[in-house]
């Protein structure tokens, strides 16, 4: 796979059904906006319609929640087949979706569910992002997920994982700060490995969340982003540069002024560690 994504270091928010009269009928402040491409996998309707009206005005980037790539039973055809469709008539920045499996051959469990980090496992990976960016003719981005538990039989960490699979798939990473601080959180590790290991040149878009506290913290998505994230995003920015980034909010979905509020404040963190990496 030799399809190029070129950088693109915008600032955006998830597109939600809160926020679709304020997009329709006002110029937000954003260089683009996310959607979850299997709320428009339609062949049809008032999603569909409304996510071209916004096309119209911002870049779109589709992401995706149930490609599945760890599935041993390879890629749904049914869904990639819908998925091509749509990136063909909406004309995407890029086409991401998550480093898990979500179904067995016969059940969905709508759910991201953890890989064991096998070169078994990364076999099937990248068989399957093969399968998706030949069949969709573009490359792919793909998310590191939070989890909750890892698996005796692991043999790698995950961000050796990920550099193996964007090196022999050719695709690229979302890099999601707030799943890195999860996750690091939950298994002990230093997220400061994570991103001194992850490969710099394959990542092209940064996620930013809420999450729930605790003793084993939860990836909820629906709240403000935690001081611990924002200073694992300074430090990304600083080793990363600049790549477009993007907040998630799934539940509590506030105003649309309390979220550009808070890309307010991803770009002036972004700035600040620019500007300490040139000084």
């Amino acid at each position: 796979m030799d399809r190029v994504i070129d950088c693109f270091s915008g600032f955006g928010i998830g597109l939600r059904a809160d926020h679709y009269a304020d997009f329709l009928e006002h110029r937000i402040p954003v260089d683009f906006v996310e959607v979850i491409s299997e709320n428009f996998m339609l062949d049809g309707g008032r999603p569909l319609r409304i996510l071209q009206q916004v096309r119209a005005k911002y870049p779109v980037i589709l992401h995706g929640v149930s490609m599945s790539v760890g599935s041993a039973h390879g890629l749904g055809q049914k869904h990639l087949h819908r998925l091509k469709l749509l990136a063909d008539m909406i004309d995407p920045l890029w086409v991401s979706d998550h480093l898990c499996w979500t179904r067995s051959s016969a059940h969905n469990s709508h759910d991201l569910l953890p890989l064991p980090l096998t070169r078994e496992a990364l076999d099937v990976v990248c068989d399957n992002i093969d399968h998706a960016q030949n069949y969709l003719g573009r490359a792919m981005l793909f998310e590191n997920p939070s989890s909750y538990l890892t698996f005796p039989e692991d043999e790698m960490t995950e961000w050796e994982f990920m550099t193996e699979m964007a090196k022999r798939t050719g695709c690229y990473i979302l890099l999601d700060i707030n799943n890195i601080y999860v996750s690091a959180h939950n298994h002990g590790f230093s997220a400061d490995n994570y991103l001194a290991g992850i490969p710099a040149d394959r990542v092209r878009q940064i996620h930013l969340a809420g999450h729930t506290p605790g003793d084993i913290i939860i990836d909820t998505h629906d709240r403000a982003i935690a001081d611990g994230v924002w200073a694992l995003y300074q430090k990304a920015i600083g080793r990363l540069g600049q790549v477009a980034t993007m907040i998630e909010r799934d539940g509590n979905i506030p105003p649309l002024h309390e979220l550009l509020n808070e890309l307010a404040i991803a770009r002036f963190e972004a700035a600040d560690a620019l500007s300490a990496l040139a000084a």
